[in-house]
């Protein structure tokens, strides 16, 4: 979830100079917090379980994984280009981290891991509720 997260990140970040709508610059600044947030927790677990940062999926786009295509698009639109590129993007992100900490919820052996899935589960949820009235 850590380079998931990192792209998505990119993609936040632009909004509030990039959105036609202010209602989604607000989100999406809302939702980079969160984010700064996540991938610090996610970095503190990996670094507890003693694995090595190697990003085994360097390159690849996995499910819900903004593309660097997308972020290179993002960064030269603007209004209602950049919504209509972002938005499904971000839900797309967002609609698979939860299917990630269902996973670990449920198959996961580390307690603080299962614990933090659920938190970062609910969070998504809640963007994900956000983002929808925002649409």
């Amino acid at each position: 979830m850590i380079p998931m997260d990192e792209r998505a990140q990119l993609l936040t970040a632009l909004a509030p100079t990039r959105a036609a709508h202010p209602a989604l610059a607000g989100w999406a600044a809302q939702a980079g917090r969160r984010l700064k947030d996540e991938l610090a927790d996610l970095q503190e677990l990996l670094k507890l379980s003693g694995v090595p940062d190697t990003r085994p999926h360097e390159g690849h786009n996995m499910p819900g994984m903004i593309t660097l295509d997308t972020v290179q698009r993002a960064k030269t639109a603007t209004g209602g280009s950049f919504d209509r590129l972002v938005v499904p993007s971000l839900r797309a992100h967002l609609v698979h981290v939860r299917v990630l900490c269902a996973s670990e919820r449920t198959s996961g052996s580390a307690k603080r891991a299962k614990e933090t899935a659920t938190a970062i589960e609910r969070s998504a949820t809640e963007q994900l509720t956000r983002l929808d009235a925002v649409r």
